[in-house]
């Protein structure tokens, strides 16, 4: 493995899944892979988990660490062809990136889409430059349109506690005061897709994913139904896909309460992390023993550290 862009780099998920686990037994019996060797990362949006959990990750396996914010600390950047840079932009991505390669060994970059024009967006300008120009491998720390790290992450913590050998799991479309990206849902569906599970999506009318990526995934608009006999909860807000990026509706009665809960199988509650309380879920559903919210988040050092250590073990 060279790059990982997205799950499609995943050759052999229950492969990856039990690796994973076991790598968590011992998290530094690897730690001479990375001797010597440097991972960049490159924030163009802000970030905690994934920062942290990337860092340590590295750490494990003896890597250094440089991490950059582009936000205050990088020069804007251009990434078009044959553009006469007269504007905003101070430095073209095809000398950055080049320039990174010599510095680092590995690259990992995460840029959020701009909810702006979703062509652009989905044409995933900012991951697919760095892997063009750059002559070192590049990792996915959330891209425009997915976030392969956390759908990893998703995989080993539903597969540690999974009671049943095919758990039904839904994904739930939450209320939220500004419009997010798609990326967590897009990835969370894909992973879905290759994982033993009977699994749904519940949101509003309005709010559907990319039909690329949900296929013949099962689509319920009453959130009540999906929820029944559901044994993972999976709560994420996301903004439109057809009226691109917009908020068609903050109905909160999408919000996830205890009494919707009480309508699964006792499921175990899922969130990516950050999430507003009492407005995406309620403080008693976050705060219960069926929340694994926390040990969801444990398990990104892990996703990040297996694939470090393929790339690393790759070059």
């Amino acid at each position: 493995m060279n790059n990982y862009f997205s799950i499609e780099d995943i050759d052999s998920l229950p492969d990856w899944v039990s690796e994973a686990i076991e790598m968590k037994k011992t998290p530094m019996s690897n730690k001479t892979l990375g001797v010597d060797k440097t991972i960049g990362l490159l924030f163009f949006n802000p970030s905690l988990r994934t920062r942290l959990s990337t860092q340590k990750a590295a750490l494990n396996l003896g890597m250094n660490v440089i991490v950059m914010n582009f936000t205050g600390e990088g020069w804007s950047l251009e990434y078009g062809d044959g553009t006469v840079m007269d504007q905003g932009s101070s430095e073209h991505v095809k000398e950055a990136a080049q320039v990174v390669s010599q510095y680092c060994d590995v690259l990992a970059i995460r840029a959020f889409a701009k909810l702006e024009n979703r062509e652009d967006d989905y044409s995933e300008k900012v991951l697919k430059s760095f892997i063009q120009y750059a002559s070192i491998p590049v990792i996915n720390m959330e891209s425009a349109t997915g976030h392969p790290l956390q759908a990893l992450t998703d995989a080993i913590t539903i597969t540690e506690h999974k009671k049943i050998d095919k758990p039904k799991v839904v994904l739930s479309w939450a209320p939220h005061p500004k419009a997010l990206p798609q990326a967590v849902a897009n990835s969370f569906v894909e992973m879905m897709q290759r994982m033993d599970a009977n699994f749904v999506i519940t949101h509003p009318v309005g709010f559907e994913l990319a039909s690329q990526i949900t296929k013949e995934v099962p689509i319920d608009y009453n959130q009540e139904n999906a929820l029944k006999d559901a044994d993972f909860v999976y709560v994420k807000n996301w903004s439109a896909y057809e009226d691109y990026g917009k908020t068609l509706t903050d109905d909160p009665s999408w919000k996830i309460s205890q009494e919707k809960m009480n309508l699964t199988n006792d499921a175990k509650f899922m969130h990516c992390l950050p999430v507003r309380r009492n407005v995406v879920v309620d403080d008693d559903v976050i705060d219960s023993e069926n929340s694994i919210v926390i040990e969801q988040a444990n398990n990104r050092t892990y996703a990040a550290q297996l694939v470090l250590k393929k790339i690393l073990q790759n070059n």
